[in-house]
């Protein structure tokens, strides 16, 4: 290719043949989400309220800690590719890499937020005569909102930035673009792929950090 294939994908981009049909980029963005969508939310049913527990109680913690280190370190290709190889070709495969992923930030989002709230407070709420499960819904993860919301955060934004690996294993997303760019050896193809990856996760990045200082309690909020 003599071009400049930077320049390339940027024509890629503006080519109005890729924001239409089953194959556009508006519906492989729209998978893409749902992927990631569809992976926080499992992982989020598992790590939330393990994560809340571990905080109110403080029991487990260090296993909490030690497991989450440990989900983080491991390679999501290499996850992508075993899970394929068990479950064969489909969604699942990709779906459990991506909940393996998002349980680490999760996790430890929903701990930190129980631990935040100051210890004074939660003694006044205790001895007011409220409950254990009150003490956690009204008062320790009200104050930490914003640490909860930020391990939606860094969640949403590892899913979503390897969430290109989806097509590795023949499904959708924006990830197809970069493996059929790899495939025909079209790089303005793989690059213009890369650059909507980029973009959604920037995207996402910014709408729940904006949501991150809206959950802040009223005094707290930065500007």
């Amino acid at each position: 290719m003599n071009g400049n294939p930077y320049l390339e994908a940027f024509g890629w981009l503006a080519d109005p043949v890729h924001w239409s049909g089953p194959s556009g980029i508006p519906m492989r963005a729209l998978e893409h989400l749902g992927y990631t969508a569809l992976g926080v939310f499992v992982a989020a049913l598992i790590a939330v309220p393990i994560g809340l527990l571990v905080g109110h109680t403080g029991v487990g913690k260090g296993v909490a800690v030690a497991a989450a280190g440990a989900a983080r370190a491991l390679p999501t290709l290499g996850l992508v590719t075993l899970f394929a190889l068990m479950l064969g070709i489909g969604l699942s495969a990709p779906l459990l890499s991506f909940v393996v992923l998002a349980i680490p930030s999760l996790l430890a989002g929903a701990y930190s937020a129980v631990e935040s709230a100051d210890p004074a407070t939660v003694d006044a709420a205790r001895a007011q005569g409220m409950t254990e499960w009150q003490i956690l819904s009204r008062v320790e993860v009200p104050l930490g909102m914003p640490l909860l919301v930020g391990g939606f955060r860094g969640a949403t934004v590892q899913v979503v930035a390897t969430a290109m690996l989806a097509a590795y294993v023949g499904n959708g997303g924006l990830g197809r673009y970069i493996f059929l760019g790899l495939g025909s050896q079209d790089y303005p193809q793989m690059i213009a792929g890369s650059v909507l990856v980029i973009v959604l996760a920037l995207v996402l990045d910014l709408v729940l950090l904006l949501t991150q200082r809206l959950t802040a309690p009223r005094g707290a909020r930065t500007a």
